[in-house]
């Protein structure tokens, strides 16, 4: 199945945008993905190669939201066997929000507080979230953005499950955040910013959700070096 943008004067894309084949020819899948192109041509205003990229990183984390974390090209294998690894405790996670996608755990760093206003950036299916939504408490809040329409859908699915009240998820980029200006107290994200192709607009838009005083924890992974272009494939935004 291959699905394909349209333009606005009623013409096809000459490319196909998603390309489904055999067993990922679902009904499930292919309203997912017609749901992620539908919603990116509305809330996405990144443009050009960028937009490339992130059609690439969206196709493959909606694939890990509706088939699990084997879904993925390098298949990151059995969450639970490395959650201590990277400093979560086995209490403290739900289960379903945990699709190993993480590099370490932010909210060792951020050290949450009653009360705080929290912003995720690339929240996937909430497994931050939901951690600091228990130590923000009642009167805080944890605003989840995630650009994956799949990645949404599981996280308020289990918010719905758990009848969850200080957390909310919002459809977004982290270069462009939909969120308003000087409202966070701790901005945290976790093994994401390094698959924007535009970071210091994240970093600026980061500064522009903060309130004054407030600070950044991030978990992530850095390049030392420049990537061979050999690398830079789908698979390796997939990781």
């Amino acid at each position: 199945v291959r699905l394909y943008r349209g333009a606005a004067n009623g013409s096809l894309a000459s490319a196909h945008a998603v390309e489904l084949k055999g067993a990922e020819c679902t009904l499930a899948a292919v309203e997912g993905r017609v749901s992620a192109l539908k919603a990116s041509a509305i809330v996405n205003p990144t443009t050009g190669a960028d937009a490339s990229v992130h059609e690439m990183v969206r196709s493959a984390y909606a694939a890990s939201a509706v088939g699990g974390p084997s879904a993925l090209p390098g298949d990151t294998g059995d969450p639970t066997k490395r959650r201590e690894k990277l400093g979560y405790s086995e209490a403290d996670v739900t289960n379903s929000a945990d699709l190993g996608l993480g590099c370490g755990n932010p909210l060792i760093a951020a050290k949450l507080k009653p009360g705080e206003v929290v912003v995720d950036l690339g929240s996937g299916a909430g497994m931050d979230c939901f951690i600091a939504g228990r130590q923000v408490g009642d009167r805080g809040h944890v605003i989840g953005v995630d650009m994956t329409p799949e990645m949404l859908s599981k996280a308020r699915a289990i918010l719905k499950k758990d009848n969850i009240t200080n957390v909310s998820f919002r459809l977004g980029e982290i270069e462009h955040l939909p969120v308003g200006d000087g409202v966070a107290d701790c901005v945290i994200s976790n093994c994401v910013i390094n698959l924007s192709p535009d970071k210091p607009q994240v970093y600026r838009e980061m500064n522009r959700v903060l309130a004054p005083g407030g600070r950044v924890s991030i978990s992530d992974v850095m390049r030392m070096g420049d990537i061979p272009d050999a690398l830079k494939t789908a698979k390796s935004y997939a990781c």
